[in-house]
C-alpha cells in the first residue's frame, strides 16, 4: 500500500493567469487533468497506450470543485491524485492543488472508462485495475 498521494509539481506561467496575475479559474481544470494523465503514466498506462493498445479512454462524468485561495504567477503548485472509489468501469478521485502545503483547490472527479469506438462504458483492464488498487 502506498503512503502518499500521487503529486505533480506545476509552475504557474503567465499564460495561466488573468490580467491581475491570478490563475484563471478554468486553468485549474487543466492542472487537474495533467496530474491525472501523469498518474496514469506512473502506473504504466500512458494515454497513447490506453488509446492504441487497449482502445479505451477515461471520460469525465462529473466534477465538483472548490476554490479556497488563489494561485498566482510563478507559484510552484503540487497537484495531487488520490483514488476514492473504484468500480467496474468507473473511478472516483480526490484531487487537491496545494502551494507551500496550503490548500488552494479541492476537486472530486468521477471518470468512466469507455471504448474509443463506441464511447460506451467498458471494464477497466484487470492489470490497470490491480495497479490502481495497489496505489490506493
Amino acid at each position: 500500500m502506498q503512503d502518499q498521494k500521487f503529486s505533480l509539481p506545476i509552475r504557474v506561467y503567465y499564460q495561466d493567469t488573468d490580467a491581475g496575475g491570478v490563475v484563471y479559474h478554468a486553468t485549474h481544470l487543466h492542472f487537474l487533468e495533467r496530474a491525472r494523465y501523469e498518474w496514469l503514466r506512473q502506473l504504466g498506462y500512458g494515454v497513447h497506450e490506453l488509446l492504441n493498445a487497449h482502445q479505451l479512454q477515461f471520460m469525465i462524468r462529473s466534477l465538483e470543485i472548490e476554490y479556497f485561495k488563489p494561485a498566482i504567477l510563478d507559484d510552484l503548485l503540487q497537484i495531487t491524485v488520490d483514488v476514492v472509489d473504484l468500480g467496474r468501469s468507473r473511478i472516483s478521485l480526490a484531487q487537491e492543488i496545494l502551494c507551500d502545503q496550503n490548500r488552494l483547490v479541492n476537486a472530486t472527479v468521477h471518470a468512466v472508462c469507455v471504448s474509443t469506438e463506441s464511447l460506451k462504458p467498458v471494464s477497466i483492464p484487470a492489470p490497470l485495475r490491480k495497479k490502481i488498487e495497489i496505489s490506493k
